[in-house]
């Protein structure tokens, strides 16, 4: 199975954290950017950084900086398109989002959505966690996107979809469960990133 290419999702506002870059938090003594950074570039072919605005501020990673294309801050569909359309130019086939705000996803993450996809002509993966009063609760920043279908996305952004889910659903996406729910905690506020440091 050919190994996607990664895309981190860093282009949202962090106005709960305060604004600016929440990737730049330092949690353990590292930045958020680098634990997430050493749990997926062992899972992918390349890795990608989704931000907007000056690019220049994330020169230390070493990574190419994708901005959206849509404007406004029309969430994390549009960082996936950029995504698409940026592994499209490096002939992958897919391409798996990871969010730059959640440093414990799991170190088996594209594996499994590769497995969860594997019979679907465009395979879309979700992944999810069990919850005790849906069955599960889907993690949309955590997904495996198809290159195929970067051409309809843009169709769905241009018509005013935002949520993942509305999108996924209509080509028949699938979910990939994941058992641990503390591997996708992601640090919204100050005071998760206390309890991110408990959970190191």
């Amino acid at each position: 199975m050919k190994q996607p290419l990664g895309v981190i999702l860093a282009g949202g506002q962090a106005t709960r954290m305060g604004g600016g870059d929440k990737g730049v938090r330092v949690l353990g003594g590292r930045r958020l950017f680098d634990h997430v950074i050493d749990r997926l570039a062992p899972q992918v072919a390349g890795m990608a950084l989704n931000a907007n605005g000056d690019p220049a501020r994330f020169a230390d990673l070493n990574l190419p900086v994708i901005a959206d294309s849509i404007d406004g801050f029309a969430g994390p569909l549009a960082g996936v398109l950029a995504g698409l359309d940026w592994a499209a130019t490096h002939g992958a086939d897919a391409i798996v989002t990871v969010a730059a705000d959640t440093p414990f996803f799991p170190c088996d993450l594209v594996p499994c959505l590769q497995l969860k996809g594997e019979g679907m002509t465009h395979p879309l993966v979700l992944a999810a966690t069990p919850d005790p009063k849906r069955g599960q609760a889907r993690h949309p920043t955590f997904g495996l996107w198809p290159i195929a279908l970067r051409d309809d996305l843009r169709a769905a952004l241009a018509g005013g979809v935002r949520k993942v889910v509305q999108w996924s659903d209509q080509h028949d996406g699938r979910t990939a469960l994941f058992p641990d729910e503390a591997a996708f905690f992601n640090v919204n506020t100050p005071d998760d990133l206390i309890r991110a440091e408990a959970m190191l």
